[in-house]
């Protein structure tokens, strides 16, 4: 019967603690779970990787947006200036279209007087440089994506393992609530390394998807232009 009684009376104690717990874990907002002190750690770095990747993004965007763009009728115009001999009005076109493509076109006109496989080899290594300008930066997009969530899971062990030597450096003063704080807190930043890998891989495999098209359109004007000077040969 004594121990009925003192059963009864440790579980009247225990539910009003673990409703107080319910009530505090109720009341913590998604903000102060991210920025929860003993998760910093990792939160900053992570916020500021999905920062720079948010600027690779947007800075290689407008890069690649304008490189596509391309004069109307340019090949046309130099098509009809090399049919009339004026390769310098042909080269001052080129340099003033700002495009890889123009770049591209312009090294092979001031080639003009050379062997023809002279002139491709120019033109293709200019190509080269024009795609390696192009894909500068976007390594880095895919390091954040491969690293974030790696540095994520990294801070949910040490958290779970902080968790647990806790417990056991003091098991008397133990209870489920703090132990389950204690373990979504640390889980948190594997969420938010998730988050930023998602992200910066989807602006990985954009940006690479926009060069791939700019690397087209560069392969498509070389072998008009070399087309071109077959004609003239």
């Amino acid at each position: 019967m004594n121990h009925l009684l003192l059963l009864q009376a440790a579980a009247a104690e225990t539910v009003p603690v673990v409703a107080d717990q319910a009530a505090a874990v109720q009341e913590t907002s998604y903000f102060q779970l991210v920025f929860a002190k003993n998760s910093l750690w990792i939160i900053i770095p992570l916020l500021l990787m999905l920062a720079f990747a948010i600027y690779l993004f947007v800075q290689k965007w407008l890069v690649l947006n304008r490189a596509s763009k391309e004069e109307y009728n340019f090949m046309n115009n130099i098509r009809d200036f090399i049919h009339d001999g004026k390769l310098d009005s042909a080269l001052s076109l080129c340099k003033g279209n700002d495009t890889p493509s123009a770049r591209l076109v312009g090294k092979g006109l001031s080639r003009i007087g050379r062997p023809l496989d002279d002139i491709r080899t120019a033109v293709e290594n200019e190509g080269s440089i024009e795609v390696g300008r192009l894909e500068k930066g976007v390594s880095s997009l895919a390091t954040i994506a491969a690293v974030a969530p790696m540095l994520g899971f990294l801070g949910t062990v040490v958290g779970m393992v902080s968790a647990f030597h806790n417990m056991a450096a003091d098991p008397n003063n133990f209870n489920i609530g703090t132990l389950s704080s204690g373990i979504y807190t640390a889980m948190i930043t594997t969420v938010a390394g998730l988050i930023v890998g998602v992200i910066a891989l989807v602006f990985h495999n954009l940006v690479v998807s926009k060069i791939s098209n700019v690397v087209y359109m560069l392969e498509v004007r070389t072998t008009e232009f070399m087309d071109l000077l077959h004609e003239n040969v």
